[in-house]
């Protein structure tokens, strides 16, 4: 077991400043880089389709290696995985603002992925063990989830800026004072752990089956747009990247020290929690990007208009989860929290299948928008509770990898999906005589059509499949997953 040093209460919040600052420039670099694009494909002579590429290579290295990268932090300690991941990412950052060419500056965003990776992998773990005292970690959870929300929508609103008045090099050299000083205070304040040891997990084997599994699956999901959902390629990479997957499922059940302990799936809660958070971000990803286009293609909006335009559903994440989410996490079961923040969710998809083509921001989009942040404020951190609710001190940074990792491949599948729907559908009706607008609109009425049926089958689950004993942090505790020693005894 990981040997724990207890920190005083006057150094947890600054402990979490630190936490949520590393996790902020990790989230800023996942938008940043999407406004400033055409000025690097300029600058630096990117083909269009290795553009995608400048995305792809930090998407791949990233949600491969999350949850290698949670275990890591179990058998090594968290502090210092957290701390090189943050010098990684700095460095690569530095790297990526000097790069000259295509190939080093695709290099770098690889290298940036894995110090991404992480950093972000154990954050979770750390707040858990941290703040013990159930009122203050569901207000720790809530602020951590508010960073990474709205991390997002400041990073298209930075990108945009950066890029238009210096340069695009500048959307990466402003990592440096943040990455630095965040891994000098991290070295001060955090808490000094010490890992279980590679003896009680290094399994190369398992290691190198799911980190090909996840990188393979990554690849194939932010490819399956360029090559088709039915191409002989997608449907080889996707069956390759499942028989790799069950692989290092076989190898965990068999091999002595496992990097990934099935015993943990026994939890209901870790289970069910995974489950559902795959199925509520799928569409939540995909909104963000396809709200996005219907602002700049549709009401042409500019890159910082259009960031600015996201501004309120960052605001309502904010209030809701810093001011609300606590509170009613605290009073009511996370099952009922959940089930009716997914509700909300599914109401703003509803409004945004009545976008018309001649909208206006403040009738149209606003109100979705609001709808949308305050549902995700709620549905955030009670989802991130849940999941973390079961685990050990010696699992924390695996199960925060596995709920890290849930997210990024839930995501990137619902992007894919989402945006592939809405394309396929905007080509149909351009076919049948359809104007630009009213067929950009009618595809991003069936996404978002999709993304409400997501969040309503997201609550289905939520109140079938996690279990009622999932109650607020000031009910019972929940039984604790069994460790290894527990579990041969039953067998």
């Amino acid at each position: 077991m990981p040997q724990h040093v207890p920190m005083t209460v006057g150094s947890r919040w600054p402990t979490l400043f630190v936490l949520c600052a590393g996790t902020l420039m990790v989230i800023l670099d996942g938008t940043i880089v999407n406004v400033a694009l055409p000025s690097i494909q300029s600058d630096l002579g990117f083909s269009q389709s290795n553009l995608t590429w400048v995305v792809n290579a930090y998407l791949i290295a990233f949600g491969g290696l999350l949850l290698l990268s949670g275990r890591l932090g179990d058998l090594l300690g968290r502090k210092r995985v957290f701390i090189t991941g943050l010098g990684v990412f700095t460095a690569a950052s530095l790297l990526c603002g000097v790069s000259t060419s295509p190939g080093t500056l695709i290099a770098a965003r690889f290298l940036q992925g894995v110090g991404g990776a992480m950093a972000s992998a154990v954050t979770l773990g750390m707040i858990v063990a941290i703040f013990t005292e159930p009122r203050e970690r569901s207000k720790a959870i809530a602020v951590y989830s508010f960073v990474g929300s709205a991390g997002a929508s400041i990073g298209v609103i930075a990108g945009g800026v950066l890029t238009q008045v210096i340069s695009w090099h500048w959307i990466f050299f402003v990592n440096l004072p943040i990455g630095v000083a965040a891994a000098l205070l991290a070295g001060r304040v955090l808490d000094p752990d010490q890992g279980a040891g590679l003896r009680r997990g290094a399994d190369a084997i398992g290691a190198a089956l799911v980190t090909a599994a996840l990188m393979l699956g990554v690849y194939t999901i932010v490819k399956a747009a360029d090559f088709g959902w039915a191409s002989a390629r997608t449907l080889g990479l996707g069956a390759l990247s499942v028989a790799l997957l069950a692989g290092f499922v076989l190898r965990q059940a068999r091999a002595a020290q496992p990097l990934l302990p099935l015993r943990i799936f026994r939890s209901r809660n870790v289970s069910g929690a995974n489950l559902v958070q795959a199925v509520m971000v799928a569409p939540m990803f995909g909104f963000q990007f396809l709200v996005a286009l219907y602002l700049q293609r549709v009401l042409g909006y500019d890159a910082v208009g259009t960031g600015i335009a996201f501004l309120p559903i960052t605001l309502a994440i904010g209030a809701t989860s810093l001011f609300l989410a606590a509170r009613l996490i605290a009073r009511f079961a996370l099952r009922t929290v959940m089930a009716a923040s997914l509700l909300l969710l599914a109401g703003g998809f509803v409004l945004l299948t009545r976008l018309p083509a001649q909208g206006a921001y403040g009738a149209h989009v606003l109100p979705a928008l609001l709808l949308l942040g305050a549902g995700a404020g709620l549905a955030l951190p009670t989802i991130t509770t849940l999941a973390m609710a079961d685990a050990t001190p010696g699992d924390s940074g695996l199960v925060s990898g596995l709920a890290s990792t849930t997210q990024q491949v839930g995501g990137a599948l619902g992007l894919a999906v989402l945006s592939t729907l809405a394309a396929s559908r905007t080509d149909h009706l351009l076919g049948s005589g359809q104007d630009t607008a009213t067929a950009l609109t009618g595809g991003y009425h069936l996404a978002f059509a999709t993304g409400a049926g997501l969040m309503l089958a997201a609550a289905l689950l939520t109140a079938t499949v996690l279990r009622t004993g999932g109650r607020s942090p000031h009910a019972a505790p929940a039984e604790p997953l069994p460790d290894q020693h527990t579990a041969r005894a039953k067998r």
